[in-house]
């Protein structure tokens, strides 16, 4: 298994298509349909990376993120978000990429990939300097 990640969107078959791909390529997946859901299995399982979708029922994605992120700082979040006017405050929150819907896959695996064996000191000049290291037109920061 190369790790566990956290999947939060509340859209049924974007939710089975992402975790589908992600167990192919030998990902274990925690699917949660809501932001509370995303908090709540966050609690309970160990997680080495979390995509999120923004728009989502009952605790959006932004909330989501801010409590993820409170809990633990260093946590790789990649936002996911058909809203495009979303990156500018992907930015400033910290989150490790942004990609709009539809996603690109092959840049999403490749982004999760490259988060998941990023260096600690690269992490924490990401963080500090605010830079994501992808954007949603597969731009490398």
């Amino acid at each position: 298994m190369k790790g566990k990640i956290l999947l939060a969107d509340d859209d049924p078959a974007i939710l089975a298509a992402l975790s589908a791909a992600l167990i192919s390529e030998d990902y274990e997946v925690i699917a949660a349909s809501n932001g509370r859901e995303a908090c709540d299995r966050f609690k309970q399982e160990r997680v080495d990376l979390a995509v999120i979708d923004l728009r989502m029922p009952v605790r959006d994605g932004w909330d989501a993120f801010e409590r993820l992120t409170s809990t633990h700082p260093l946590l790789q979040i990649i936002i996911i978000t058909a809203r495009p006017d979303q990156y500018p405050l992907a930015i400033a929150a910290g989150a490790a990429a942004f990609m709009e819907k539809p996603l690109d896959l092959p840049l999403l695996l490749r982004t999760i990939d490259d988060l998941l064996v990023e260096p600690i000191e690269s992490r924490l000049s990401r963080l500090t300097g605010r830079r994501p290291i992808a954007r949603y037109l597969g731009t490398e920061l």
